[in-house]
């Protein structure tokens, strides 16, 4: 296909001093074994975002598999042209997929991401922008003093305001990013809390504990509260545990390995020792993290077999609903929409996860769900990849937007926060604000028998 965008990102920075010629240390560089399983053979090319929109070989899956190849070897450093290329990977995993010999670029990626972050010196504002990023976003607190701020500012008028010339020159850029793709949020709505436990209607199937998340928690508390009604319903009873801590999957995807680790290991401790049969997680992007801390702390004695027994209960909650189908509530209302689904690439690709939203919202009497062009295509969003990379994650999520439109939907729907935002923010630039909803307020409207004007209103669930 046509390259549709100038170009990949460009990488501020430079090798650090005293660097050696081999550009990776002894601390899980990437797996000869893994590199070697590449046999180029290009199947990776189409399904590869970037690829797609620049139709350059190094950024393709192939072509940074083949950097860090000559890496390993010294043939290339950890220089600015090298970084920019694995800096550009969105990190969907779309490639795996695709691949016909099995090559795990999931886990070269993973493996070359913290090598960065430990032996390549970003300029001096990239780095305060990041530290700044990850000093908010993974913090439910902080998100949801942002999310209250951003409700005053719309209440107020400002977010308008700060949009005109020559104020939005005044506001950093990573600033306007955010507001650009933060949703409309009301003051009494972030009041409301999902509460610490839901009692199954009727008898009790399953007892599952609820991950709230960071970001989900502070601008889609509404799809927590609409997870635990739709689990009630189905049978579950629902434990929202207090004081969650984040589940490290931005960090991880990001390079910042031991930052991570802690997380997980935190998080591992608060929910252990529940007596569930489930921990549910509604953001694809938390889940597929959670669903490696096995692998991720396997190198840790103390850790690695509590991980992996935390992995182990770990489900999507449309992978919960989907096997509780003997429990649905005895009468499904009516939904008469037009539906188009998006794959969330770390739903799809990393957990496998397709089938069950589908068979779940076919469901719904009078729903109609259409098909989406390109429904696995990365959408640009990628943890922090729109904030880091907002041309790339643009031209993705205008992208995104134009298949949506061309679906003839009334509503977009997806399993993960961030693509709800990216791709909320595209169709906003594109003129078509259509609804964008996560797949259980969808089921929670048919459950409670909602009009189909309040699902599109995208109000519904609080």
């Amino acid at each position: 296909m046509a390259a549709v965008s100038s170009g990949p990102p460009r990488v501020s920075g430079h090798p650090r001093a005293g660097a050696t010629t081999i550009a990776f240390d002894d601390h899980h560089p990437p797996d000869p074994a893994l590199i070697a399983d590449c046999v180029h053979c290009g199947f990776c090319l189409p399904a590869c975002p970037t690829y797609l929109l620049w139709g350059e070989e190094m950024d393709s899956p192939r072509g940074r598999i083949l950097l860090m190849d000559l890496a390993a070897r010294g043939e290339v450093g950890m220089d600015q042209e090298v970084v920019r290329h694995w800096d550009a990977c969105l990190g969907c995993m779309a490639c795996v997929d695709a691949c016909p010999s099995g090559v795990q670029y999931n886990r070269l990626v993973e493996q070359v991401r913290p090598q960065i972050e430990r032996h390549f010196s970003r300029a001096w504002h990239v780095r305060l922008s990041r530290a700044a990023l990850f000093a908010l976003l993974p913090n439910p607190r902080r998100m949801r003093t942002l999310a209250s701020a951003v409700a005053l500012t719309q209440a107020l008028g400002l977010r308008k305001a700060l949009r005109l010339q020559p104020l939005r020159h005044l506001v950093p850029r990573t600033v306007r990013r955010l507001d650009d793709m933060a949703p409309s949020l009301r003051l009494a709505d972030l009041k409301a809390r999902t509460p610490r436990r839901v009692a199954p209607r009727g008898t009790r199937v399953k007892r599952v504990a609820m991950l709230t998340g960071c970001v989900q928690d502070a601008f889609f508390a509404h799809v927590n509260r609409a997870t635990a009604r739709v689990l009630a319903a189905h049978g579950c009873e629902v434990l929202v545990p207090p004081l969650q801590s984040c589940c490290g999957a931005l960090e991880i995807h990001a390079g910042r390995e031991q930052q991570a680790l802690q997380r997980m290991r935190k998080l591992i401790a608060q929910m252990e020792t529940l007596e569930i049969d489930h921990i549910v997680v509604n953001s694809a992007g938390c889940g597929s993290a959670m669903k490696e801390y096995g692998a991720l702390l396997a190198d840790d004695p103390f850790w690695a077999a509590r991980a992996a027994a935390f992995s182990a209960r770990v489900r999507d909650v449309m992978e919960v609903i989907a096997e509780l189908d003997v429990q649905l509530p005895a009468r499904l209302h009516s939904l008469p929409v037009r539906v188009a689904y998006h794959d969330a690439c770390h739903l799809a690709h990393a957990q496998g996860v397709r089938l069950q939203p589908r068979a779940v919202l076919s469901r719904i009497p009078d729903l109609e769900l259409v098909d989406l062009k390109e429904s696995d295509v990365c959408c640009g969003s990628a943890g922090i990849y729109n904030l880091v990379a907002p041309q790339a994650a643009d031209d993705l999520g205008n992208r995104k937007a134009a298949n949506v439109v061309m679906s003839g939907a009334e509503v977009l729907t997806a399993g993960n926060g961030g693509c709800l935002l990216q791709i909320q923010a595209a169709l906003r630039r594109a003129g078509h604000p259509l609804p964008v909803v996560h797949p259980v307020e969808l089921l929670d409207a048919a459950i409670r028998g909602l009009p189909v004007a309040q699902v599109q209103a995208g109000r519904h669930a609080r």
